[in-house]
C-alpha cells in the first residue's frame, strides 16, 4: 500500500459545490437516518489552503442508525473505517486518490460541536485562518510523506483555536 502524501492546493471555491452535491447524495441516501449534514474541515473555510479532500460531518438521528448507514453508503463509494480512533464515531473515506471523508456522529457527541465550532471560528477570524495555513504550509513541507506527524504538529494551534472558539460562543450566550 502506498503512504498517502500531504498536499496542500490553495482555496478552490469548487470545493462549496462539491460538498453541496455530495450532501444531497448522502441525505438522499441516508435521510432518514441523519438529522444534519455540515461542511466541515480546511475546505470548508474560504481562503485556506488545503488538502483537496471534502471533509463531511453527518448528524445521526440516533446512535443506532450508524450501522444501517454502512451498506447504504458503500453504495455511493464510501469505505467504512470503523470508528477510527474516536469513541461512537463511523468513519469513512471515498475515491482514490481520496476525495472525501465522511465522520457521522450521534447529535450529543462532543466531535459535533467541536468540528463546527472551529469552523465557524476560523471562517468569521481571517487572521487565524491565515495563520492556520501558514502553519498547514510549513508542516506539509516538514512532513510530506508523514500524515501522523503532520496531524500531531497542528494540535496545539487547533487547540488554542479551539480554546478562543468555544469562549467566543460562550461570551454570545
Amino acid at each position: 500500500m502506498s503512504k498517502r502524501r500531504i498536499v496542500l492546493v490553495p482555496h478552490d471555491p469548487k470545493w462549496a459545490e462539491l460538498f453541496a452535491r455530495e450532501r444531497a447524495a448522502l441525505v438522499q441516501a441516508c435521510g432518514g437516518h441523519v438529522s444534519a449534514v455540515h461542511h466541515i474541515g480546511s475546505t470548508a473555510v474560504p481562503g485556506l489552503a488545503a488538502k483537496p479532500i471534502i471533509d463531511i460531518l453527518a448528524v445521526l438521528r440516533v446512535p443506532e442508525d450508524g450501522p444501517a448507514c454502512i451498506g447504504i453508503l458503500g453504495r455511493l463509494g464510501y469505505d467504512f473505517r470503523g470508528a477510527n480512533g474516536i469513541d461512537q464515531r463511523f468513519y469513512f473515506t471515498k475515491g482514490s486518490p481520496r476525495s472525501h471523508h465522511l465522520h457521522m456522529y450521534p447529535s450529543d457527541h462532543s466531535e459535533v460541536e467541536r468540528h463546527l465550532r472551529f469552523r465557524d471560528y476560523l471562517r468569521s477570524h481571517p487572521d487565524e485562518a491565515a495563520a492556520y495555513a501558514d502553519l498547514k504550509l510549513q508542516l506539509a513541507a516538514r512532513f510530506a510523506d508523514d500524515p501522523e506527524a503532520y496531524s500531531t504538529a497542528k494540535n496545539e494551534f487547533c487547540a488554542r483555536v479551539d480554546q478562543l472558539a468555544a469562549a467566543s460562543r460562550h461570551h454570545r450566550v
